[in-house]
């Protein structure tokens, strides 16, 4: 009935937190490993950048027509979104205008990723509470059941040794003198066994 407890790595708790700073950081990384490798001043490099950013832009506009599913929108603006950003960075000639891009797409990062966390906690919080009175619910109705089983076995005994009794009793009484079990049936009691006598 109850969940056990698992400890989570601190890696494992705080690498959603970290997960848009990684995504920019490496995207910057390889944009300016591309820079390196040729793509400085490239004016074919940067129209397939821009091709493959507006793709990517028009397939969330699409998603979002289509289907209205946010997390197939958002990835797409977001890929569209660094797909823009690798190409600049990987164009500009200088890392200030990388840097500050790479800040701001962090920042953006963050800021989209925050919504999601919020809801998610949200959610989390709301099936906890759920979990939470479900269990107390059947823990009630355990105790409940629990004491009515106990109940039902205790006057099972009980009536088990009142029947034990009343049959010492008749048993006991038959040896007596004077016994006459006629006048026992006659008061309303059952007829005992000829074996019992």
């Amino acid at each position: 009935m109850n969940d056990p407890t698992t400890d989570r790595h601190w890696a494992a708790a705080a690498l959603p937190k970290a997960a848009p700073a990684i995504a920019t950081t490496t995207v910057l990384a390889l944009a300016r490993i591309w820079n390196a490798n040729g793509a400085e001043h490239s004016v074919g490099n940067a129209a397939l950048m821009t091709a493959l950013s507006l793709g990517a832009a028009a397939a969330g506009v699409a998603a979002g027509n289509a289907t209205g599913d946010s997390v197939l929108v958002g990835t797409a603006f977001a890929a569209s979104g660094a797909l823009a950003f690798a190409g600049v960075a990987g164009y500009a000639d200088g890392l200030p205008l990388p840097l500050l891009l790479w800040s701001l797409a962090t920042a953006g990062a963050y800021g989209l990723a925050a919504r999601y966390w919020r809801r998610d906690r949200r959610d989390t919080v709301a099936h906890e509470r759920q979990t939470s009175e479900r269990r107390e619910e059947y823990a009630h109705i355990e105790r409940v059941e629990t004491l009515r089983a106990t109940t039902q076995i205790e006057v099972a005994r009980t009536g088990a040794a009142y029947a034990d009794q009343l049959a010492q009793a008749l048993v006991t009484r038959a040896t007596l003198p004077g016994f006459d079990p006629k006048a026992l049936e006659a008061a309303g009691l059952p007829e005992i066994p000829q074996g019992d006598r």
